[in-house]
């Protein structure tokens, strides 16, 4: 039986994907922080009351999970063990996030229970790209 360090089929996918998913996180941001007044207002009056009021540092966790997920997987992409960290730090944004969304905010009265699917993925995700981070890093995948 040949020992290889060489990440398998399925690591290149999971990271693929996991570009893509933290892609996608980027440009929520981005949109939410750049909606212009015209956007607003077509916001449903609960929605955009509840928009106009997050703290800056909910916002500021929202950049911190994105971004700090992109470029874990951008890391896992280029076999770098730096995206253990990476995923750590976006984890902790998603906890600081889903604090705010879930206990600090009225966020059940405006989206109703359909409204914790989301942030359950997101939270379920960031989990697994941190412990398959460390995984790939125990393989000898991640230098």
């Amino acid at each position: 039986m040949t020992i290889t360090n060489k990440p398998n089929l399925v690591y290149w996918i999971i990271a693929v994907i996991a570009v893509i998913w933290n892609l996608m996180g980027v440009i929520a941001y981005l949109g939410k922080a750049y909606i212009t007044d015209e956007a607003k207002m077509l916001l449903p009056e609960a929605d955009r009351a509840y928009q106009e009021n997050i703290p800056a540092w909910a916002i500021a966790a929202f950049a911190i999970a994105v971004f700090g997920g992109f470029f874990g997987a951008i890391g896992l992409l280029l076999k770098k063990k730096w995206a253990t960290p990476l995923f750590i730090i976006s984890l902790l944004g998603i906890l600081v996030q889903l604090l705010y969304n879930l206990i600090l905010s009225n966020s059940m009265e405006v989206y109703g229970p359909g409204g914790l699917i989301m942030p359950i993925m997101v939270v379920v995700i960031g989990v697994v790209l941190v412990w398959y981070s460390k995984k790939a890093t125990s393989n000898g995948w991640l230098n």
